[in-house]
């Protein structure tokens, strides 16, 4: 119980630090946005205790069911981490920040090819931009997906190599997939593995899809430039890890749907043979 408790506290913790991080290394951040994420901060942190301290379902997936989520806040905790540090160095450029910058902008520039999600990035922002400012968008776009793609290759090498979830133990899908009722709508297995369909090509899509959606929206609304550091940070960081985050979803669900397979194959080996002759 108290190890429970502690391990709430600690992740309530993490997820305060994560929303904090921007406001804490960006210079001259005005009171009133520090205001405001110190809010959300304190919001996020206070759910995620919540939700971790209960023994109930909540609206957490696969809350447990590590290292799905351990492996998603990394993620998310390192991009914001590195994009803040890029948008540091504008004004208070170091030799940490000036690495990551040059680097990413190598990577801005190998990923900016004719029709990728990068350059698709790039032609969403207004025409009238600087310069300067489209090579920082570029720049933190291409630190942003090459972390995406990072977080799912290391996210299938672990799965594989845990043989997550068949080495696990039981696997809760009440607990772990709380919006998932397995008792509604046909087969379970079909189900998932419709479901895992889904959030693979949504996850697929969704870089291209988002960039698109912004442009038809300036159409008809204000154009968004991103020149708010804090917008840049969020908008890039949101960009490139929901869809990791479904792609992600996708294959656990596929995963959990070939265990659900393999047991009832085993179960109809088991009562095969019981209802042989001896």
């Amino acid at each position: 119980m108290i190890s429970h408790f502690t391990g709430a506290i600690v992740r309530a913790l993490l997820v305060m630090i994560l929303v904090a991080t921007p406001s804490l290394m960006l210079p001259s951040v005005p009171s009133d946005t520090t205001q405001i994420v110190a809010l959300i901060a304190i919001f996020a942190a206070a759910l995620t205790f919540f939700e971790y301290v209960s023994t109930y379902p909540g609206l957490v997936e696969f809350r447990d069911a590590p290292p799905f989520n351990r492996i998603r806040f990394l993620s998310l905790f390192t991009m914001v981490l590195l994009l803040s540090a890029v948008v540091r160095g504008q004004t208070e450029p170091t030799t940490m920040t000036a690495l990551i910058e040059a680097l990413g902008n190598k990577l801005g520039e190998a990923i900016d090819v004719p029709f990728s999600p990068v350059r698709l990035v790039v032609l969403m922002l207004p025409e009238d931009m600087s310069l300067q400012h489209l090579v920082m968008v570029r720049t933190t776009a291409g630190i942003s997906y090459v972390l995406s793609m990072v977080t799912l290759i290391i996210f299938v090498l672990t799965l594989r190599a845990l043989g997550w979830p068949n080495r696990m133990g039981s696997f809760n899908v009440w607990i772990n997939l709380p919006t998932f009722d397995p008792t509604t709508g046909g087969d379970v297995v079909e189900r998932l593995k419709r479901d895992s369909r889904f959030n693979i090509i949504l996850g697929i899509l969704l870089p291209f899809l988002i960039p698109l959606a912004v442009r038809l929206a300036a159409m008809a609304f204000s154009p968004i430039t991103l020149e708010s550091p804090q917008t840049l940070i969020w908008t890039m960081t949101a960009w490139a890890f929901l869809p990791a985050s479904l792609f992600m979803r996708g294959i656990a669900m596929g995963r959990i749907a070939g265990m659900i397979e393999r047991k009832r194959r085993l179960s109809h080996v088991a009562t095969g043979a019981e209802l042989l002759p001896a």
